[in-house]
């Protein structure tokens, strides 16, 4: 069964359910496995339509296989012949669609615009378990993530400025592979690693720094997402304590990952463990997220998330403990839910490193 198969057969429990439109990218490309800026996909409980302009309608011939592909001309007029063949009253839409194409959507269609239906919530809980054709592209990507980090470890050192080093992670992963970066760098080091959001700047690296690398490759549509500290010349023994508690609760929390566990309950194992050592309301975020075509996806290991985790999610795993104008320590893998445990796909080392 595939994408837009199965929507349709978990749209079609609600009785409310007659026709669904997707205009996202990140949805286009989930259902289609193709990539577009454009383009609009129409879900009926008997046919799939794929509406696309010249610019991809040759791709989209070739490449598409679960929707009927048509090339774009009058796009309100060809919903409309649509809608009125199928005799659909009724379109879902996403959550994420602007107030300016609902409201053209409403002028411009003979059916009804329903704004509060459940297909966001069903597009996302499907996004939520990765195939294992999906795991294999993320480990792929990862893969040149670990190598951007190993690269680097050979390019750090004091007197070099932030913002080159971030370009020279990302221009390397981009060498390796990479169709570009799953996200913007964080490479910030002493003072600025307190920053769990930090942008590199012309700041240059100084001896008994901790530089902080979050970052990721982009791989076949999908994200990857892992981060890494560690010091220049040397580390005080208060740096070493707050690095190896942030390993400490990265190892327990990892340690007690499995289907059937709540997300609430792993974000707490790390977070008592820090607040356990002098660290409470030093670790204000969460303790990870979902991803995979975005960045940041759902479920995550927070506070309150009463998810429960099943195999085939993929989550990151990145306690942290921030020091305001002192400095900050993050630890950050990607790990995919088994029924027993978890699979760890980020391979680069976690001991403290002092270049």
């Amino acid at each position: 069964m595939n994408r837009i198969e199965r929507f349709i057969e978990l749209a079609s429990k609600n009785p409310e359910f007659e026709g669904a439109i997707v205009t996202s990218s990140q949805n286009r490309f989930y259902m289609l496995n193709m990539h577009s800026s454009a383009g609009t996909i129409l879900m009926l409980k008997d046919a799939a339509y794929f509406i696309i302009d010249f610019r991809y309608i040759e791709l989209a011939q070739k490449s598409v296989k679960n929707a009927q592909v048509i090339m774009q001309t009058k796009l309100y007029d060809q919903i409309n012949e649509l809608l009125a063949k199928h005799g659909v009253k009724k379109l879902w839409i996403e959550e994420s669609m602007s107030v300016g194409v609902m409201n053209t959507m409403k002028a411009n269609l003979n059916a009804e615009i329903v704004t509060d239906s459940p297909m966001t919530k069903i597009i996302n809980e499907m996004r939520q378990i990765k195939s294992r054709e999906e795991l294999e592209i993320i480990k792929t990507g990862q893969a040149i993530t670990d190598a951007g980090f190993s690269h680097m470890l050979t390019q750090l050192a004091a007197g070099k400025k932030e913002r080159d080093l971030a370009i020279e992670l990302e221009t390397f992963m981009r060498k390796q592979g990479a169709s570009g970066i799953a996200f913007s760098t964080i490479l910030v080091s002493g003072k600025n690693s307190s920053l769990p959001h930090g942008v590199p700047s012309e700041k240059l690296l100084e001896k008994g720094d901790f530089v902080t690398m979050d970052f990721g490759a982009a791989y076949g549509g999908y994200c990857t997402d892992m981060t890494r500290t560690v010091a220049i010349g040397h580390a005080t023994d208060e740096m070493k304590h707050v690095y190896n508690t942030v390993l400490e609760a990265q190892l327990m929390a990892l340690k007690e990952i499995k289907a059937g566990k709540v997300c609430h309950d792993i974000d707490k194992i790390a977070r008592d463990h820090i607040y356990a050592n002098g660290y409470e309301g030093r670790f204000g975020h969460s303790l990870g997220h979902s991803f995979g075509i975005d960045v940041h996806e759902t479920p995550g290991f927070a506070i309150g998330n009463t998810t429960v985790l099943q195999p085939g999610m993929m989550l990151s795993v990145e306690p942290g403990i921030y020091l305001p104008d002192k400095f900050g320590v993050r630890i950050e893998d990607t790990i995919y839910v088994t029924e027993d445990g978890c699979e760890n796909i980020t391979h680069s080392p976690k001991e403290l490193i002092i270049l």
